[in-house]
């Protein structure tokens, strides 16, 4: 292939079931993209929601390669219409990457396009700054900085814990840089809380439910790294747990709870469910057995891949196996120098493992692996998975999912191209957007 848009037509002609729309959003969430200048944010001052480095960094270079990204924030997300390939209402999560050919930029009157091989193939929208973002706690922390919002503002992303105690090269996922991001936001002098303060998180919610007047939005994720032994004293179902049956008592029905943790012992997964959580995300990460010891080794050591497979299906008779989702990271199974060689190979696996979940009623979902450059297999890879394993995989999930008589998961918005607000990848965008729809 002569250029980028020659790879990503010839893909959109050979897998004419997928959205077009979700081929180059896959192409951008695995290699990010550049931005001009003109297209950055004022920060917290300005009139265009900031990035907000909600949990890892999801960009292709630390802070101080960024260049003026690291100054003036890109935004938390752009949406993409029109141009030359009549997109439809795509959400994409923000990944920069200055060496990416795809370059964000206003042309001469101002308006904000996507640009490849030096060629306008989208008009480029950006998220309004919320008003609940132009407020303060009365601790004058911000509430981007406690509770931001993704996924075009469905989702408030709760990391209450900002970091992970799966640590060095002998515990961490290969994959992850939380401990990373953490560090690099502290040594800049951003506020980057590590452990949230319950009465915080929920004056930011109070924020939000204030002025969200258009309940955009619906759900929350209570997330963070893995404990292994306590924080605060509490383990992992009771720490992430309190946090639930906080906004539960305070906020009753307000948001969909969501919680993304360990697989746990069904025990601890029952007090997710006495608290108030409704879905529970149990993340897998990578479905082949060698890939999963040398890519988790803290979960291999902790819990085990044949456990943690165990604990995921136990969960359902809590959960119910529609409100179990868990993750993996789409393309590690290609990373080298350990993981599979060819499409065909890592497809074979992964759709394996869909197979082994869905047959049981469990709907896994998956983000876009973004090759941190910290990250020991960011590092080995920095292109990331081929884009062409992307779009293969969005096919085998839409085919899975119809084999097994499963529609899109709860808790996601609305399925299909156009429709679609989950960013961070375009499984819901290849999903039928005339399915049924559960909140």
């Amino acid at each position: 292939m002569g250029s980028r848009t020659a790879l990503v037509e010839d893909l959109m002609e050979r897998f004419p079931h997928v959205p077009r729309e979700a081929v180059f959003k896959e192409d951008l969430l695995r290699g990010g993209l550049a931005f001009d200048s003109s297209a950055l944010s004022d920060n917290e001052g300005g009139e265009v929601k900031p990035k907000s480095y909600f949990i890892f960094s999801f960009d292709h270079g630390t802070l101080p390669e960024l260049g003026e990204a690291a100054l003036r924030r890109p935004p938390e997300e752009i949406i993409l219409t029109g141009g030359p390939y009549d997109l439809r209402r795509t959400v994409v999560s923000v990944r920069v990457n200055p060496s990416s050919p795809y370059r964000v930029a206003a042309n001469e009157d101002g308006v904000l396009g996507l640009y490849l091989d030096g060629k306008r193939i989208a008009d480029v929208g950006v998220p309004p700054m919320p008003e609940y973002y132009r407020h303060t706690l009365a601790n004058g922390k911000s509430v981007m900085e406690v509770a931001p919002t993704i996924q075009w503002g469905y989702l408030i992303y709760l990391t209450v814990f900002r970091v992970c105690q799966y640590f060095g090269a002998k515990e961490e996922c290969q994959y992850c840089d939380i401990n990373h991001n953490w560090r690099q936001h502290k040594a800049a002098g951003r506020p980057y809380t590590g452990v949230k303060d319950v009465d915080e998180v929920l004056e930011a919610l109070e924020i939000i439910d204030r002025y969200d007047t258009q309940k955009t939005s619906t759900a929350y994720t209570l997330t963070g790294g893995a404990i292994t032994k306590t924080v605060g004293g509490r383990d992992e179902a009771d720490f992430y747990g309190m946090y639930a049956k906080a906004i539960e008592e305070h906020f009753p029905g307000r948001w969909i709870g969501k919680v993304v943790a360990q697989a746990l012992p069904k025990p601890d997964v029952q007090r997710f469910k006495d608290y108030g959580v409704q879905i529970y995300h149990p993340n897998f990460e990578v479905w082949d057995r060698r890939l999963f010891e040398l890519y988790c080794p803290g979960k291999e050591r902790y819990v085990g891949r044949d456990e943690w497979h165990r604990r995921v299906l136990d969960s359902a008779d809590v959960f119910g196996a529609r409100n179990v989702i868990p993750n993996f990271v789409a393309g590690v199974e290609m990373a080298e120098p350990f993981g599979f060689t060819t499409v065909d190979e890592a497809i074979a696996s992964t759709t394996e493992g869909l197979r082994f979940f869905m047959s049981h009623g469990i709907t896994p979902r998956f983000t876009t692996w973004c090759p941190e450059p910290t990250t020991p297999l960011g590092k080995a890879n920095p292109q990331g998975a081929p884009l062409e394993y992307h779009i293969r995989l969005l096919e085998a999930y839409r085919a899975t999912m119809d084999d097994f008589g499963l529609s899109s998961p709860p808790g996601y918005g609305l399925p299909g191209a156009g429709r679609a607000v989950f960013s961070v990848s375009s499984f819901m965008d290849s999903l039928p957007a005339d399915e049924p729809v559960e909140a």
